[in-house]
């Protein structure tokens, strides 16, 4: 008998079973992102439960008056519906928008789409203050919206666009789309246009090819898109702070005050956590509604 015969199986299996070297080499940096991201969350759970004492800051309690306090508020619980309202229209507005920009950018075999995902891509290296003064820039009482309006003759005075939730969901929905576009791309270019030739070719028109064939097949994109989306928009802060002024308040820069100007951590750290919590239900709910849908159509 030979050497290599009498080696047992198992030996050999396990000489050519491959070691997961890729998940003990990620683990020491996905432990420190863990960290980073579940110590400061922690801390803002433990110190939502203090009370707030004007001359002490904070004092060392387990109350949930803070919690108590924001839901009997109806100034706060506005600004609660009202950042989950404009978070949603502006996600609406951001798949309606961009879902056909994403599928001309998954179709077209034109060499300029290089250039074109560039200046999709453009926009994400400018910061959301700036882009939000490029807004203020526009819709101003002296912008170019009402200097066109003007020139045209359709108006007399200066509308006012700016410190309005007119101006925080256009502002926002700018801000979010590229988002939204490029994770529907990814999806749509992996798609089998073959499928939708298929169905225009035995009838189908556009409407009914894009419901019953593009759309359910681009329900994993949606699902990632808009729940990436929301959550930016919902933790939005710039653009609403510029934009909406005095005009709209939302839960990013309310809670903002209270921990910077009222220096009322413990509120504002309630009000970090309402946040979290809502964001993260919200979108784990519209995604298992869509996957929902998209499992119910491709079995049928």
């Amino acid at each position: 008998m030979s050497a290599s015969a009498s080696v047992p199986a198992s030996t050999a299996a396990s000489t050519t079973r491959p070691v997961p070297l890729g998940a003990g080499l990620a683990f020491p940096a996905s432990l420190v992102v863990l960290l980073i991201i579940m110590v400061p969350l922690l801390q803002l759970v433990r110190y939502s439960f203090n009370h707030f004492d004007p001359s002490e800051m904070m004092q060392q309690a387990f109350t949930l008056e803070n919690y108590a306090r924001f839901f009997a508020d109806p100034y706060y619980r506005n600004v609660f519906l009202t950042t989950i309202g404009v978070a949603a229209l502006c996600t609406v507005l951001a798949l309606v928008l961009g879902f056909p920009v994403a599928y001309f950018l998954a179709r077209t075999e034109s060499r300029y789409k290089s250039l074109f995902v560039i200046l999709l891509v453009f926009p994400l290296m400018v910061g959301s203050v700036v882009r939000a003064a490029g807004w203020m820039v526009i819709l101003g009482n002296a912008g170019i919206v009402n200097a066109v309006l003007k020139r045209l003759g359709l108006i007399e005075h200066s509308l006012q666009l700016m410190y309005t939730p007119t101006a925080v969901v256009i502002g926002t929905t700018a801000v979010v789309m590229p988002y939204l576009i490029l994770t529907l791309q990814s999806v749509l270019e992996g798609m089998d246009f073959s499928v939708e030739e298929a169905a225009r070719n035995l009838g189908a028109d556009f409407f009914t090819t894009f419901r019953r064939v593009v759309l359910p097949i681009a329900a994993p994109g949606v699902a990632a898109g808009t729940m990436l989306v929301f959550i930016l928009c919902m933790n939005a802060y710039a653009t609403p702070v510029l934009l909406g002024g005095t005009g709209l308040t939302m839960m990013a820069p309310a809670l903002y005050d209270q921990i910077t100007r009222a220096s009322n951590w413990p509120f504002g750290s309630a009000m970090a956590l309402i946040l979290v919590c809502a964001t993260l239900l919200m979108a784990l709910l519209s995604n298992w509604l869509i996957h929902r849908r998209y499992v119910k159509t491709m079995a049928s």
